[in-house]
């Protein structure tokens, strides 16, 4: 009996190692791809003396506006459902926060402006993934996305014009076209290390004016 004991005790060790290889290997591709090469590289390319100054992305925003279809239900029904399909997360609506006479919107109005969803960690990673090496390359005439939307914290704000360059969508879903908006909140971001994050991670930006 105190020989199994024994035995049993010397298989957790290896049954632990197991369950951390297989941990390391879910890992999302980007996730690991930063973690293991890009944060270093990062950290000489920006001339940093501490690996903890180096970017980071911290989270992404996609949301999408109603505008004048608010009062659509197919429409915002649409818009809801893209984002929950194109990020595998529930999306949340969003009132008006201020007046609109243009629009007819008044202040914290019932019918929702919009529809919004936080991505953060490993949904976080595999979205930004298929978004650059699946979805981007789909935009009809793509020449590449803004080198310049980047704010003074270095977060970066990309527009899409319609939905349907993301796989996840339906022919039904494309019926109802609209667009997207997808933030890149950067953790020690700034414009030029921002800039150089997403580069490394594949976003394909337009070529520079000569």
């Amino acid at each position: 009996m105190a020989e199994k004991k024994t035995a049993a005790k010397a298989e957790a060790p290896k049954t632990a190692k197991k369950a951390v290889k297989a941990d390391a290997k879910a890992q999302p591709r980007l996730k690991a791809l930063y973690n293991n090469e890009l944060k270093a590289k990062l950290k000489k390319e920006l001339g940093f003396a501490n690996i903890n100054q180096v970017p980071e992305l911290k989270k992404v925003v996609v949301s999408a506006g109603v505008g004048k279809k608010r009062e659509d239900k197919r429409f915002t029904e649409t818009v809801e459902l893209t984002i929950e399909k194109i990020t595998g997360q529930k999306a949340t609506s969003r009132l008006a926060k201020k007046s609109i006479a243009t629009f007819k919107i008044r202040k914290g109005m019932g019918a929702p402006v919009g529809y919004l969803t936080t991505l953060r960690n490993d949904k976080m990673y595999e979205f930004v993934d298929r978004l650059i090496n699946i979805a981007l390359p789909h935009v009809r005439d793509f020449h590449g996305v803004s080198r310049t939307a980047f704010d003074a914290q270095g977060n970066y704000n990309l527009g899409l014009k319609e939905q349907t360059v993301f796989p996840e969508i339906t022919f039904e879903d494309a019926s109802v076209l609209h667009g997207l908006e997808v933030t890149f909140i950067i953790k020690n971001g700034s414009k030029e290390g921002s800039y150089k994050l997403l580069e490394l991670f594949g976003m394909p930006f337009e070529k520079e004016a000569k």
